[in-house]
Parts: C-alpha cells; sequence; structure tokens
C-alpha cells in the first residue's frame, strides 16, 4: 500500500496531472486526427492550471483542516509529548553536512519548547524515510542534529526512525512509548495534517491532545484574486494530499472517522 500510495500521487497531484493533460492534448494536436480532443485536454490544463494560480483554492482546501483542532490551553501535567516527522529533507542534510530543514521546521521548534516547559515529560520524535527507494537517510538522524543546533539535549528524546507513513508512526512509537491509561500525550504536526494523525492515534487506543503548528491559511479567506502559479499549486497539492489521505485512511480501516474531530 505504501508503494501504490506513492505511484497514485505521482499522477494524481493536480501540477502533475495537469502537465499530463497538456502534454497529451499537444501530441494529440500535432501528431494525431484527434485535434478536437487534443484541444479539449489542453484547455482543461490551461483552466486548472488557471485557477491554482488565480484562485485561493488551496487555502479554501486547508482551512477546514487546520481549523478542525483548534491549539488547546496546556495542562498543568503532560506526561508524554510526540512530535511527527516531515520537517525536514534527509538526502540534502547527508549530501550539505547539516540538517536541511524544510516548512515543516515549526514542528521541531514547538516540541523543544514544550519539552522545556514539562522537563518530567517523555519524549518521543517518530519519523523515516517517505521514499520509495530503500535506504535513504532517516529523519531521525536529521531532528537529532537539529535539536543540537537549538541547544536541547537529544539524550532526552526517543527517536523512531523506521516509519514511513503515518500509521506506522502510530504503530512503531505505540511500542516504544508505551502509554498507560490515564496518561495526557501532546501530539505536536502540522495542522492540516492533524485530523488524519489524531484518527489513526485513536484508532490505536492512544488518546492524545492535538497541538496543531505550522499553519498555513489564516483561518477565515474571502475571495482574493492573486496570479503566482507555484505557490497555488503547492497549497492545493498540500490539502488535496491530506483530504486524499484521510478517505483512504477511512477506507482502510486505518480511522475509526472520515473527518476526526476535537470532540468525543
Amino acid at each position: 500500500m505504501f508503494i501504490l500510495s506513492k505511484l497514485f500521487w505521482i499522477i494524481a497531484a493536480p501540477g502533475n496531472l495537469a502537465l499530463v493533460l497538456l502534454i497529451v492534448g499537444v501530441l494529440l494536436l500535432a501528431f494525431t486526427r484527434w485535434r478536437r480532443r487534443g484541444i479539449w485536454l489542453a484547455g482543461l490544463s490551461t483552466v486548472l492550471l488557471t485557477a491554482m494560480a488565480v484562485l485561493p483554492l488551496g487555502i479554501w482546501m486547508a482551512e477546514p483542516l487546520e481549523n478542525r483542532f483548534p491549539q488547546p490551553d496546556l495542562p498543568a501535567r503532560v506526561d508524554g509529548i510526540i512530535v511527527l516527522g516531515g520537517s525536514s529533507i534527509p538526502v540534502l542534510s547527508v549530501a550539505r553536512g547539516q540538517p536541511a530543514l524544510n516548512g515543516g521546521a515549526e514542528r521541531l521548534v514547538s516540541f523543544v519548547e514544550l519539552a522545556r516547559r514539562y522537563p518530567e515529560a517523555k519524549l518521543l520524535f517518530t519519523g523515516g524515510s517517505g521514499s520509495m527507494h530503500s535506504g535513504r537517510p532517516s529523519e531521525a538522524a536529521d531532528a537529532r542534529a537539529a535539536f543540537i543546533q537549538m541547544g536541547f539535549d537529544p539524550g532526552r528524546v526517543i527517536f523512531e526512525g523506521e516509519s514511513r507513513n503515518t500509521q506506522e508512526n502510530v504503530a512503531f512509537s505505540l511500542k516504544l512509548a508505551q502509554p498507560q491509561p490515564g496518561e495526557t500525550w501532546l501530539l505536536v504536526t502540522s495542522a492540516k495534517a492533524m485530523p488524519r494523525a489524531v484518527g489513526v492515534f485513536r484508532h490505536a487506543g492512544w488518546s492524545v491532545l492535538a497541538w496543531p503548528v505550522d499553519y498555513g491559511t489564516p483561518g477565515d479567506t474571502r475571495l482574493v484574486l492573486d496570479f503566482d502559479m507555484t505557490p497555488g499549486v503547492n497549497r492545493v497539492e498540500g490539502a488535496l494530499h491530506e483530504w486524499i489521505g484521510l478517505v483512504a485512511y477511512r477506507i482502510l480501516g486505518r480511522t475509526d472517522a472520515l473527518f476526526p474531530s476535537a470532540g468525543p
């Protein structure tokens, strides 16, 4: 399923899909008698790319995800804090000899901040490699190096570096953390990924308190026209990835709800 999901997303990613439609349309126009179909496909590609560049589609798609779990009041006692990977690019880290953090770096920053606030809490980082190629470096090594750069002792942290997706994050971390009934665990990850992540934790019987970070939307976006292709496509792809993930995880029985919420 891991490999199938990666292959599916290569085609389903909106930017890639629009490019495929454009290429097929041009080929039909140039080398076949199906010119009308070629014009239709090229036109559809143009409409998709223009919509993603001009309209805030990605923001509209991401806001329900990011608003689903409001950041709660912190409790007086926290027994454990877990942060999901997705904050670095391990291949670049190895090539350049330093942690190459991406737009999800706020996960690590917030994790360290919470760890200092709760010095007695058990700490766990979970994240391996999401690549289809075996032998790729793990995010766990990047996280360790980043903690050292931030002046935080990585010796306090349990590192899980074998997981490839959220379902494996939970399964492998459960064995390492061994949470007990009645304990309070904070879950730190990007706000748009929180519904799917919490759903997997709940399905595994691990009750967590969501601490969403790394917001990409203001929460109440109205119609604002722009013309910026790259951010527009990236935002749509990021949000669509989560919506498809929610549906797929529910179908596969990895969550108990299609759109998990902050309530019971």
